[in-house]
């Protein structure tokens, strides 16, 4: 096991710690950046109370990691998802949905799921609007005080949340828990993405 006196500064452990979070969130599927720097600090052997590099810096070494070993596969699945984010927004358009999260900035590892907002009068009409549609969905627990339920499809190949919030919170501005801005787009925009990623020879 490493020890931490092998490691000469803080600066050196944050980019240690920040380079094993950003494996385990491609190789191993954890999506939640505490839980693997948590992690990392453990599989680094060093104390429980280092001190741990902010996301930005995990999320700059998994787009890193992504390139050097993933490149191939991860523009591949970036793609997929999106493309099953439109068919899902395609069939929620009375909600306003908006595709968020790692599926849009392009970050999404291996095992990510698709976040989509939707804004509604109530979270009830969503779950009997997929019921009629013969949708499977079970509830999750939201990860926002703001949201009021979150109804996870399974499907084969992505896990899909839909995440709705009251229609009047549509035109509030969402952060991340850095305090950075949280983007999100809707259909056309998610389209558009997808186009922009065609092969020339495709182009019409």
């Amino acid at each position: 096991m490493t020890r931490s006196k092998d490691f000469p500064n803080h600066s050196e452990r944050r980019r240690l710690i920040a380079c094993a979070a950003a494996r385990l969130i491609a190789e191993d599927g954890i999506t939640d950046y505490t839980l693997a720097k948590r992690k990392a600090v453990h599989s680094l052997g060093l104390p429980e109370n280092t001190q741990l590099p902010e996301n930005a810096e995990v999320e700059a070494e998994l787009r890193l990691y992504q390139r050097l070993f993933q490149d191939e596969e991860q523009t591949g699945r970036i793609d997929h998802l999106r493309q099953k984010s439109c068919e899902i927004m395609s069939i929620m358009q009375r909600f306003n949905p908006y595709l968020t999260g790692s599926v849009l900035d392009g970050s999404a590892g291996r095992y990510a799921e698709i976040d989509i907002q939707l804004f509604t009068d109530s979270a009830k009409d969503v779950e009997i609007f997929l019921l009629n549609q013969g949708i499977d969905f079970a509830h999750s627990v939201p990860r926002s005080d703001r949201a009021e339920a979150v109804l996870t499809l399974h499907s084969e190949d992505a896990v899909v949340n839909l995440i709705v919030y009251p229609l009047n919170e549509e035109r509030v501005t969402f952060k991340t828990r850095n305090g950075k801005l949280r983007q999100r787009a809707r259909l056309e925009a998610v389209n558009k993405l997808l186009s922009a990623n065609r092969p020339d020879a495709e182009a019409p």
